[in-house]
């Protein structure tokens, strides 16, 4: 599972490092149908992080974690977590 995480956020090597705002801002809007994403969006310790934080936008801007943080709780954990160590930066 952790593989295809590290699979997914290195997907992009090779191109480019810049983010694209529509692709995460599109994958934000279908995690928003879910409780537990608007629990977290929601939440002001991690809101900043979803516009600033360049880790944590990365991970939103792949489309095969989006599809796994949809399905799969232990993607939302690790999601979670890595919220958290922004946090405490």
């Amino acid at each position: 599972m952790i593989f295809e995480i590290i699979a997914g956020l290195l997907g992009s090597i090779g191109q480019d490092d810049s983010l694209n705002t529509k692709k995460i801002d599109k994958h934000i809007e279908e995690l928003r149908k879910n409780n537990w994403f608007n629990m977290l969006y929601d939440n002001e310790k991690y809101h900043r992080l979803f516009f600033v934080n360049k880790p944590v936008r990365k991970f939103l801007q792949s489309t095969f974690l989006t599809k796994r943080l949809i399905n799969n709780p232990n993607t939302q954990n690790t999601f979670k977590s890595l919220l958290d160590k922004q946090l405490n930066k």
